[in-house]
């Protein structure tokens, strides 16, 4: 999943919005729910929507991380345990 920021112009003045995008149509359609979109439109910088997606985006990174260090330490146990390298 991205996460994509993008200017308006609206009336002189310029607003930031932002967005999430998947890969696959995840995301309900704000004029179908029964329908499946691959962009959620997040609003402006500080609105709900825009502030938990960037909490779910930082827990999913940090899962994602640490998933890489536990199988780092899990190919460098076996390496010494069993006393051959995995790749």
């Amino acid at each position: 999943m991205s996460y994509y920021s993008f200017q308006v112009n609206r009336k002189g003045t310029i607003y930031w919005y932002y967005k999430l995008q998947a890969a696959e149509s995840i995301f309900p359609m704000a004029t179908n729910n029964e329908k499946k979109t691959k962009y959620k439109y997040l609003g402006r910088a500080g609105s709900s929507a825009h502030i938990d997606a960037v909490e779910k985006l930082t827990r999913r990174n940090l899962i994602d991380e640490l998933e890489r260090v536990i199988q780092s330490l899990t190919e460098s146990y076996l390496d010494i345990y069993i006393g051959t390298e995995t790749e």
